[in-house]
Formats: structure tokens, C-alpha cells, sequence
């Protein structure tokens, strides 16, 4: 084939053109991520009961949704969570490779089979079924710089704002914090008992006097003959303002003095909730949450985003403005272009390294051109298959620079080795070098790819991680051998200048480098004949270094993903179960006076009423930005994470944990590890929380673990209300009639809508604020019996104090309690993880640990890498005795894989990083580059055997031969990844973890193949023909 396009170098240009064309118009079209969509689909269920317990929210409505949910196709696991704000919210994650759209419409029908067996109250307030990711995206924010109040913040981002960001194309989820204007009805029960009325006469009065009305037409068809005219009518049905509410007849009495709403109650234009307030830096705000859609590109949403609150901003009232306090995307951009920047500086340091082994300008050109085409095909089929340019693509592209420019180098050295020595021009000489390296070249590419090959079945998260490196990797080496085979040896054949004496090697430096490497290769060739004379020893040297491997296997930490800092974290408020939102605040302000006084903070958002532990006045939950990394003088994450952590643990309110992201937002929350222990056997709450308490004491006697915790809202006091039932049948008190008192009294009652500025909104009923501070203004309240008369409620109910959840959870039906946690300082991930599940053991019968979001893919990701290493040894060994025919010659190659190994867990034990799945990528690559290197010896070797050397010498002039293709190859590779190792700043953690193992790797599979290569050669071969003559006896 090479014969061809050396014949015919405009046909190779006509399709390395075609290839630089496809990556070009490819290259706008694919998306930007940090990471690819690796997290199970999973689809949120929304329900709101106001006034309920979180025991009332767990029996009327979440144990019916999920015992219908149970039979959902594909289901992986469900999770709830329901607590005192009257909200509870299910959670149903999906097997890998679900379509999400699909899922969504299935729970819908299901949530459609069980929605008329749910309390009135929550179909009224309706169901929300959203598939959206469970962390933010970006926090949205409204200020003003006048005198706005947050009510009126909170309206306007919740009529204008809101529903024009989720419109945006991949957002899945906007939560506001803040709440739209309602017509508030503050009732005064002093006032209803001097009327004898009771809340149900207010709700039933509003009710029937706030209607909408469709009055039809006078003269409307069927008409009367003649009938020319036809005008409609119009009735104003709905009430509009306070003073026509305030209007309302409670009680209509003869001769005029009618009781109207205005005289036992409060109106006013108020809020629709109370229960989140948002504050940035310290100031009031209304804020709204954006998470993203499944499978959504962050970068692209974000920039949508912003462009779209750019255009909303100009409507804008005056006074206010809109701020983003908390985004992601910037770090996600930023990662990429750090990753960009290696990737140049490894191009960059792979031509300086072919242009001093090559030493001619023409020659090195050759790599240099090669190797952008290689790499624009990769982004073609990257486009092809649905892949974004993230880390992990990049990260491939990386390495494979290394390698993309060894085809070529290769056939450079062997064009280039020929003229010098033989004297034959370009073309002749490259048409007898692509005799004899083409199949080297082949075989090696389909080492090199089909290395990658297992890991494309990987499953769960971790598998899209491999998969997505694997295409980069295996697309990159493909076409390298296909323009190695076509554009390199017509370029070679076209662009080279035949060598004469006196052109050869002017340069004095040059001279002096071909000295030294000539004096190398003689003292390796000598070197290689004494080892080879030595095998034995050299096997129990290698038996050593075996050994090593398999020690440090055992002994090297595990872990998932890289904790990276990622220019934000964020801060969990837990306070006491009786605490009020006033309470909560006081603590989040004295936080944000000490981020105030932090020089590398650049904006915090303080959202009180909500955490992900769960909803409530004693929960608050804050984002906090740093500035950019070159404005921080020498602050980071993790030291502002460990500052905040100290200045707070001296608050001595509640629980308040300082937490850095997850490595990928998708699969948690926060960073460290997330679980669930479940009451299997259903011995109620009481027994969960003593269980929950022993297991966070073991866990805090733990050396391996820090910060372990209860991710919950603690129980707490409460006053349980015991009607008396036979005593409200002697007064003549429906039990309906109770039940409506407190759910409008003290709870909140929603009882219909009216229109306000082009919007309709809720009008809720609800006692004044001074009528249910305390336990005796609800025992004052009162009720109408069937006779018409006003019965006290302390006549009918005995109250009593008692302890009760403020929040309840359930994962896979059963009662849990969500724990979270990090790994001790030095401490691995992996063995925080296996250090829990030995504490677990130690829980009395019947409770069992479920691990969740990242830590449950870590799981499966350290289960499934002993055994794509072993599927990729093999892959490769099966590959090369196919290729030669041969089950000796793999045997010999691959005896070398150890070695490479060897090195990378030298280097990343060194640098103490642990065995991650970046690492573990790095393993598979060191398999296929160890090959590589012994490919390159041991097929010339078998060539000069069979042309009737014995084996020593075969072994050594193969040896002394590739050397230097070797050694350039190699140096490039490793200069290449060496600024992954290196890397500092954004994505710094994620670069290191995969350089290291593979700089290592490379390092050693080099050095330390070169010598032991030639003796494999002749053990294995010797040993095999020993056999075979034994055999044939």
C-alpha cells in the first residue's frame, strides 16, 4: 500500500486533506464538558402538603408512590425524603444507559395510577416530575440598590424570570428561593369568636365570592328571528386587591352592618412562603437555582444562560440588577484550556526531541505535519459518535501525541538511516523501509488499540470514563499508522534531499550528540550481551521487581476520582431542631464575616430554609466562590474549606460542616463519601437514630475517617394533639371540622387564585402571627358544633410533648438514615470506604449500609479493574500471536508489562497518590506502550533468526539496531506527559494523577525493557525450540 502513495504523494494529500477537513468543520460543532454525562438517569418527584408532619407526608404519600414505582423498568434504586415544610421528594435513579426522556414518561404513568388516592391538598398543589441532575449549575441572583424589599425581589424573579430560564435548552430544574406575591389572609380567632365565626366560614366566604365567571352573550346564537346585534357580557367575578377582599361578606345581617373579612382578619399583598431567604455577600437578595437537564453540556447551558439574563436584564426596573454569585461552568472552561495549554507544550517538547534525534529541520517537519492531521480525525469520529471535547478526550489526546508521532519518526529514522548508509535516494529509500517497518508498524497499532479494546465494556460510570478516553486513544494511534502508511513515506519520498558526506551532520552539537549516542549504543550492546549471558540472574532480578508490582498493588491506596479544587465549596448549616429562620440567620452572619475577612473570596450565597440534608428554618446552605486563580496570592480550596471549618467550630449551634464539590457533580452533593443505613427489618425511627448514633461514635474513634455525620435534620420536639374523639361527638364537633381549623389556622390554607398583574396567584388563609406563637393561643382557637356554637379546642384535644422526626428518608422502601463522611488527612478513598463497611458490620441485626452517588461507583469501578488489566494482557497476547503466527513471540513481549508497571507504581507512590481511575487508565496505556517497545526489538530479532543468526547475536543487533527509534520514541512520549505531571493550577490534581503513573511507566518500560527485552528473546525462543526438538524425539 505505502507503495502506492509513494508513487502517488498528491493522492495521499488528497486524503490527509479530506481528514483535516472533516476535524475542521467538526471541531465547531462538538460540545464542551469537564467530564462526560456519567451518572445514572434519574428522575425527581415533587409533592407539597402544607402543614403536614414528615410521618404524614411518609404514609399518605410516599409509601403509595413508591410501591407503584417498584415494577418501573430499569429501575436501578429509589430514594425519599419528606420533612416538616410539608415537602417530600422522591428520587428514582436508572440503570446506566437508560433513555432519560423515556424514564420520565414512565413515571409519569405510574405517578397517573396512584395521583387520585393522594390528600386533596397535594393534587392541588400538583405533582412535579422533572429529570435534571441533584446538584446546581448555577445560582441566579436579583438584587437591588434601592429600596426593594425581598418580596418584591422574589415576585419579580419568579413572574419574569424564572420560567425564561427554564426555556433555556438543557436546563432540567429551576429552584427559586424567594416566592411570588399571594393575597395573604391573616385571620385574628380573637375577632372570629366575638363574631361567633369560625376559619371555615372565611374559607367557604372566599371561596364562593372569589369566582371566575363566564357570563356568555346577550343576542348569543340560537337567536330569535331578526336578531341583528350580539354583545358579550362581562361579570367581575375575581377580586383583585386587598380592600375588594376585605370586602367580602362573612355574615350578612338585616338593616346593614354586615361582617366582612376586613373585620376578623389581616390583607395584604404578601408572599406566597416563607420558608427560603437568600442573602449575597452579606445583603438581602432573591436567588434561583439552575440545574441541568440529563446529559446536558454545562459550558453551552451556562453560556445560554448568561446570555439570556443578559437580554432580561434590559427589561429590568429600575434599582435592580442581576448577579450570578455562583457558576460552575468557569471551571470547566478553564480546565480544558489548561489541558489545551499541556497539550501544546507536549506537542511542543515531542518536536524538540525529534529535532534532536533527527537533526535536520525536513525531517522533523514530517512528525509535525502528521501529527495535527491525526489528531483533527480524532475530533471527526469524536463528532461521529456523540463525544465532547471534556478532560478525559483531551487527556487521550495527550498521550497519544507521543505515540501519534512514533509511526512517523519511525518512518523518518528508517528513511533517513538508509540514505545515510547505503546512499540511496528518497525514494528508493523509502520504499525499502516501508518493506521493512510496516509490519512493525502495523503490529504495533493493533497492540496499541486493541489494549484499549476491554475497557470499552467497563460498566457504570467508570465505563463511560474509559470509553471516552479509549475512543481518543485508539482513534489517535489509528490514524497515525494509516498516514504513517500513506502521507509519511510520500512526504519522506518527496520532501528529503539525498545525503552526501559533506552534508551530513555540519552541526558541531549535532556531531558531538551522534558521538555520545554512538558510544551509548556501543556500551548497551555491550551491556546486552553480558545480560543476556547472566539470564539467570536477570530472571530472579525480574522475579524481584514482579513481586514489587504485586506489593504495591496491595499496598497503594484506592480511590475514585481526583479531589480537585475547583474554585468554590460549600458550607452545610445544621441548627438545633427547635431553631427559628432568625436563629439560622445570626449564624450564617457570623460566617459571612469571616469570608468577609478572607482576601481570596470572591462572592458567597447564603441560602437559608434549605440544605440538601433537608428543608427547614434550622437549615441553611452557603456557595462560596474564590476568585480567579491568578488573583489568589496563595489561596486555595482546601485551605479555605480547613479555615472556615476552624472559625465556625466554636459556634455551638447545631452542625455546620465545610465541604469541597464532588469530582463530579452528577454523583453527589459534596466531596468524601455518601451512604444510607437501612432499618431492614422496620424496628421504627427511634431504634434507626441509636443505631445511626452507635455507628457515628465508631466512626469517630475511627483513624481513617474525619467528619463523619448524620446528612439529616436531627429529630425533634414536637406537640402531639390527642383528640379525643368520643368527647367531640358528645359537643357535636365533626373531626373533619378540627382538622380544617388547624390545617387554616395554623398551617396555611390555599383556597383559590386572583389575578394580579397579568399573573393569577394564591390566595392563602392563615392565623395572624400573634395567634399561634405560642401552645395556648391554638388551644384557644375554636370550632362551630352542629348546633351553631363556638366549642374551645382545649375542650377537645389533650396536648403532649414528645420527641419526632424533622425529617424522614427512605431508600429502596425501607427507613434510612443518610450518613456522609471524608477519609482522615493522608487516608485514601478506597479505605475510608472499607474501613465503613467493617464498622457496619459491627450494627446490631437487621440494619444494613447502601452506598450511594460517587461512592457507589467507586465500588464498582475498583471491582472492574483487576480484571480489564487481565482482559487487556490477554487481548494484547492473542492480537500478536495472530500476528506472528506465534505463541512464543507474545510470551516474550508481554513478559515485559511488568516492568512498565512496575515504574508507574514507583512514580505515584513517590508522589503518594492513590490507584484512581485515572491511574488505572494509565495502567492499560503502559500494557500497550510496554509492547510497543519490546514489538520493536523482538520483531527484527525473529527476522534476523530466521535469515540464520543464532540467537544471542539476533537478539543483539536487533537490540543495537532499535535503540535508537526507541529511545527517541520513548523520550518524546515521556517529555510529552511530562507536563501532565507537572501541571499546576485549574485541573492540576486530575492532570498529575494521569501523567504520573504513565511518566513512570513509560521511564521504566524503557530503561529497564531495553535490557531485559534481548533475554526474553532468547529465553523464550531458546526454551520453545528446545521443546519443539524434544517433541519431534
Amino acid at each position: 500500500m505505502s507503495a502506492f502513495f509513494i508513487h502517488r504523494p498528491v493522492f495521499a494529500w488528497v486524503v490527509a486533506i479530506f481528514i483535516i477537513l472533516a476535524g475542521l468543520l467538526a471541531l465547531p460543532e462538538l460540545p464542551i464538558a469537564r467530564f462526560p454525562s456519567v451518572a445514572p438517569p434519574s428522575v425527581s418527584i415533587g409533592a407539597s402538603y402544607p402543614g403536614a408532619s414528615p410521618q404524614t407526608m411518609n404514609d399518605a404519600v410516599i409509601g403509595l408512590i413508591e410501591r407503584e414505582l417498584s415494577g418501573v423498568k430499569n429501575l436501578l434504586y429509589f430514594e425519599s425524603s419528606s420533612d416538616t415544610s410539608g415537602s417530600a421528594s422522591i428520587t428514582v435513579t436508572f440503570k446506566p444507559g437508560t433513555n432519560p426522556e423515556l424514564a420520565q414518561v414512565d413515571v409519569q404513568n405510574r405517578l397517573k395510577a396512584v395521583e387520585s388516592r393522594l390528600p386533596q391538598a397535594v393534587r392541588q398543589n400538583g405533582l412535579s416530575v422533572e429529570s435534571s441532575s441533584s446538584s446546581f449549575l448555577m445560582i441566579v441572583s436579583i438584587n437591588s440598590t434601592r429600596k426593594h424589599d425581598e418580596q418584591e425581589l422574589g415576585d419579580y424573579l419568579a413572574r419574569n424570570v424564572v420560567d425564561e430560564l427554564r426555556r433555556v435548552p438543557g436546563v432540567g430544574r429551576v429552584q427559586l428561593f424567594g416566592a411570588e406575591r399571594a393575597m395573604r389572609v391573616w385571620v385574628d380567632p380573637v375577632k372570629l369568636i366575638a363574631y361567633q365565626l369560625s376559619m371555615g366560614d372565611v374559607t367557604a366566604a372566599i371561596t364562593q365570592q372569589n369566582l371566575v365567571i363566564a357570563p356568555g352573550r346577550v343576542g348569543d346564537a340560537p337567536a330569535v328571528a331578526g336578531q341583528m346585534v350580539t354583545t358579550p357580557l362581562t361579570v367581575q367575578g375575581q377580586l383583585r386587591t386587598a380592600e375588594e377582599f376585605g370586602a367580602i361578606v362573612l355574615r350578612a345581617q338585616r338593616g346593614g352592618g354586615n361582617v366582612t373579612l376586613a373585620d376578623v382578619a389581616r390583607i395584604e399583598l404578601g408572599s406566597r412562603d416563607y420558608t427560603f431567604r437568600a442573602r449575597e455577600n452579606g445583603k438581602t437578595t432573591a436567588g434561583a437555582s439552575v440545574s441541568l437537564s440529563p446529559g446536558a453540556n454545562a459550558v453551552a447551558t451556562a453560556a445560554q444562560l448568561r446570555a439570556r439574563l443578559d437580554d432580561l436584564s434590559k427589561a429590568l426596573p429600575a434599582g435592580m440588577e442581576f448577579t450570578v454569585p455562583f457558576d460552575t461552568a468557569p471551571f470547566v472552561k478553564i480546565s480544558i484550556e489548561k489541558v489545551l495549554v499541556t497539550l501544546c507544550e507536549a506537542m511542543l517538547l515531542v518536536f524538540l526531541v525529534m529535532y534532536l534525534f533527527l537533526q535536520k529541520l525536513r525531517y522533523t517537519l514530517i512528525p509535525a505535519v502528521v501529527a495535527p492531521i491525526a489528531l483533527l480525525g480524532t475530533l471527526a469520529v469524536m463528532a461521529l459518535a456523540g463525544y465532547s471535547i471534556n478532560v478525559l478526550t483531551m487527556f487521550g489526546m495527550v498521550l497519544a501525541i507521543g505515540i501519534i508521532v512514533d509511526d512517523a519518526i519511525v518512518v523518518v529514522e528508517a528513511v533517513e538511516r538508509l540514505m545515510a548508509s547505503e546512499g540511496l535516494s528518497p525514494r528508493a529509500a523509502t520504499l525499502r523501509a516501508m518493506q521493512e517497518i510496516s509490519h512493525p508498524i502495523i503490529g504495533i497499532t493493533l497492540v496499541l488499540t486493541a489494549v484499549f479494546i476491554p475497557m470499552a465494556f467497563a460498566a457504570g460510570s467508570v465505563g463511560v470514563i474509559y470509553r471516552q478516553f479509549t475512543i481518543a486513544m485508539a482513534v489517535s494511534i489509528l490514524f497515525s499508522a494509516v498516514l504513517a502508511l500513506t502521507l509519511t513515506p510520500a512526504l519522506c519520498a518527496t520532501l528529503l534531499r539525498p545525503i552526501t558526506p559533506e552534508q551530513h551532520h555540519k552541526s558541531r552539537f549535532f556531531v558531538w550528540f551522534d558521538r555520545q549516542f554512538e558510544r551509548l549504543t556501543q556500551q548497551y550492546t555491550w551491556l546486552a550481551g553480558k545480560l543476556i549471558q547472566r539470564s539467570g540472574r536477570m530472571l530472579l532480578i525480574y522475579a524481584v521487581l514482579t513481586g514489587a508490582v504485586a506489593a504495591g498493588f496491595s499496598l497503594l491506596p484506592s480511590a475514585f476520582l481526583p479531589e480537585e479544587d475547583q474554585g468554590y465549596f460549600m458550607t452545610s448549616f445544621q441548627l438545633p431542631a427547635d431553631a427559628t429562620m432568625d436563629r439560622t440567620m445570626r449564624v450564617v452572619q457570623q460566617y459571612e464575616q469571616h469570608l468577609a475577612s478572607r482576601p481570596g473570596i470572591d462572592v458567597n450565597q447564603s441560602l437559608l430554609g434549605f440544605s440538601f440534608s433537608g428543608s427547614g428554618p434550622n437549615a441553611a446552605m452557603a456557595y462560596t466562590m474564590l476568585k480567579d486563580w491568578k488573583d489568589r496570592h496563595g489561596a486555595s480550596v482546601a485551605k479555605e474549606v480547613e479555615l472556615a471549618q476552624a472559625a465556625m467550630a466554636s459556634a455551638g449551634e447545631g452542625t455546620i460542616m465545610v465541604v469541597m464539590p464532588p469530582a463530579i457533580d452528577e454523583l453527589g452533593n459534596s466531596a468524601g463519601f455518601s451512604l444510607r443505613l437501612l432499618d431492614r427489618s422496620n424496628q421504627g425511627y427511634g431504634a434507626l437514630q441509636a443505631a445511626q448514633a452507635h455507628l457515628l461514635n465508631l466512626a469517630a474513634k475511627s483513624p481513617l475517617l474525619a467528619g463523619v455525620y448524620a446528612d439529616q435534620l436531627p429529630p425533634g420536639n414536637s406537640i402531639q394533639l390527642e383528640i379525643d374523639r368520643q368527647k367531640a361527638e358528645t359537643l357535636g364537633v365533626p373531626f373533619s371540622a378540627i382538622a380544617d381549623l388547624l390545617v387554616n389556622a395554623t398551617g396555611s390554607s390555599y383556597v383559590n387564585d386572583f389575578p394580579n398583574a397579568g399573573r393569577m396567584q394564591q390566595v392563602i388563609v392563615q392565623a395572624d402571627a400573634a395567634a399561634r406563637m405560642q401552645l395556648d393561643d391554638v388551644l384557644a382557637l375554636r370550632v362551630r358544633n352542629n348546633d351553631g356554637k363556638m366549642v374551645a379546642l382545649a375542650q377537645l384535644v389533650k396536648p403532649h410533648w414528645q420527641q419526632t422526626p424533622l425529617q424522614l428518608n427512605r431508600y429502596q422502601g425501607y427507613l434510612a438514615a443518610r450518613l456522609s463522611g471524608t477519609a482522615a488527612p493522608g487516608v485514601s478513598s478506597g479505605a475510608a470506604l472499607k474501613e465503613m463497611e467493617r464498622l457496619g458490620r459491627q450494627l446490631p441485626p437487621g440494619y444494613a449500609l447502601a452506598w450511594t452517588g460517587q461512592s457507589l461507583q467507586e465500588q464498582g469501578a475498583a471491582a472492574q479493574a483487576p480484571l480489564l488489566m487481565l482482559l487487556s494482557m490477554l487481548v494484547v497476547f492473542l492480537v500478536l500471536a495472530a500476528l506472528y503466527e506465534s505463541w512464543t513471540i507474545p510470551l516474550a513481549v508481554m513478559l515485559v508489562v511488568p516492568l512498565g508497571l512496575f515504574g508507574a507504581l514507583t512514580a505515584v507512590i513517590l508522589r503518594e497518590l492513590p490507584n484512581d481511575v485515572f491511574f488505572k487508565v494509565g495502567l492499560i496505556t503502559i500494557i500497550g506502550l510496554s509492547a510497543k517497545n519490546a514489538i520493536l526489538i523482538i520483531e527484527y530479532a525473529r527476522k534476523l533468526h530466521a535469515e540464520g543468526s543464532d540467537l544471542t547475536t539476533a537478539a543483539i543487533n536487533a537490540a543495537q539496531l532499535r535503540l535508537r527509534p526507541i529511545l527517541m520514541t520513548s523520550l518524546a512520549f515521556t517529555l510529552g506527559v511530562l507536563p501532565l505531571m507537572l501541571a499546576s493550577g485549574a485541573s492540576a490534581e486530575t492532570q498529575q494523577a494521569i501523567g504520573t503513573g504513565v511518566f513512570g511507566g513509560m521511564l521504566a518500560a524503557t530503561v529497564l525493557g531495553v535490557l531485559f527485552v534481548p533475554v526474553f528473546f532468547v529465553i523464550v525462543v531458546g526454551a520453545a525450540q528446545a521443546l519443539q526438538r524434544r517433541y519431534r524425539k
